[in-house]
């Protein structure tokens, strides 16, 4: 399984590598860019991720705007749902406009800071993985 880590916190990042690694590979990035742009390679070389950790909060771009554009570029390359990466949302924010708005933009769960090793992984198990 390919895991595409999104974080502009280092430690939070690192964390988040750490639990998911025995899953599958992961890469981690710092921006909403960063993200776009490892995730339209990894597509158009046919390798695409499996799953994406997304934090709402990044420095360059909300995480929903981020997950938006995620799901237009899977549009544009003709992904069926079935073949759509998986994206667990990251926050701090556990209000209900933020989890909507997650929901909305096409989030399959997501899961609030901070977070066990344990929840992490019962949160991958409930998506599929």
């Amino acid at each position: 399984m390919k895991i595409l880590v999104v974080d502009d916190e280092l430690v939070s990042r690192k964390k988040m590598e750490t639990i998911l690694e025995k899953f599958g590979q992961c890469t981690g990035v710092a921006t909403g860019l960063q993200a776009l742009t490892h995730f339209s390679k990894a597509l158009k070389k046919g390798k695409g991720f499996n799953l994406v950790t997304l934090d709402i909060s990044l420095p360059d771009m909300e995480g929903t705007e981020v997950l938006s554009r995620l799901r237009g570029i899977e549009q544009q390359e003709n992904i069926r749902e079935d073949g759509k990466v998986k994206v667990l949302m990251v926050t701090s924010h556990a209000d209900q406009e933020t989890v909507l708005l997650s929901i909305v933009a096409g989030c399959d769960d997501y899961i609030i800071k901070p977070f066990s090793k344990e929840t992490m992984e019962e949160k991958i198990r409930k998506i599929g993985f």
